[in-house]
């Protein structure tokens, strides 16, 4: 049998149980055509809907790991339990829903198999990308974008997305903090600290509303302006990665 890659997918899962088999199901299958052998981490994060009675059905099924957490933390909290708990070789975060599609990770993916890339973000707003915004959310993205860029020193046209590809030695050193949607801000600035490489590709992207069950809100967007500032400019690479000596680098291969 062929020794594949092992890419490690953390779905964090919050009252999303009226389209959770369908969106289960469908990940299953997109994953099959996948160049690596996929590892499978669901946390749910304190559901109080059937979320959590749907995954354990359909574990049966296509036999993937499930983390539940204790009360509901957030986004953040729910990426930190499945870093801790991965064991492939790559790690992507994939929400639990339609907005991203798992077909594009197979490119994603390409620059870390080939050894020329440590990260590679998906880009929702690059030429090629299947561009269909809220309006709300699309000037918010792109304003923490550009402050994220100044701040970090990393041009990025997607600092918010969701697909952000990594080597697995690499995201396991971070210590992360954000409990909610502040993580994507803490995952570039923290990649800023050290010497690494990273790529942007397009993605599609269908942008699903509150009603049809977004979490992230206007709160969170002002909370990013503090996150901003708080892992770029006040976190040393020392509390960013526990290292007081080495730090982590691009792969020598």
């Amino acid at each position: 049998m062929e020794n594949r890659s092992i890419l490690t997918l953390i779905v964090p899962v919050y009252n999303e149980a009226e389209h959770l088999a369908q969106v289960v199901q469908a990940l299953m299958e997109k994953a099959k055509t996948l160049p690596v052998q996929c590892e499978w981490i669901f946390v749910d994060d304190f559901s109080n809907d059937a979320s959590l009675t749907v995954l354990k059905t359909l574990q049966r099924q296509y036999d993937f790991k499930i983390i539940v957490q204790e009360n509901n933390q957030g986004k953040g909290a729910a990426v930190i339990r499945g870093i801790e708990a991965a064991s492939g070789d790559f790690i992507v975060i994939q929400d639990a829903d339609f907005e991203y599609d798992l077909s594009d990770v197979a490119r994603l993916l390409e620059p870390l198999i080939e050894q020329r890339a440590d990260v590679v973000y998906g880009n929702r707003f690059g030429e090629g990308s299947f561009q269909a915004h809220w309006t709300w959310h699309y000037f918010a993205n792109r304003i923490l974008t550009i402050l994220s860029n100044l701040l970090s020193g990393i041009h990025l046209s997607d600092m918010e997305t969701c697909y952000k590809v990594f080597r697995a030695e690499l995201l396991k050193s971070m210590r992360l903090q954000s409990k909610r949607f502040g993580v994507e801000v803490e995952l570039t600035a923290y990649l800023a600290k050290v010497s690494i490489r990273i790529q942007e590709l397009p993605i599609s992207y269908h942008p699903r509303t509150r009603r049809q069950g977004k979490k992230i809100t206007w709160k969170d967007g002002f909370a990013a302006l503090w996150h901003l500032f708080r892992f770029n400019w006040f976190t040393s690479v020392e509390q960013a990665y526990g290292l007081k000596e080495s730090r982590p680098r691009a792969s020598d291969s």
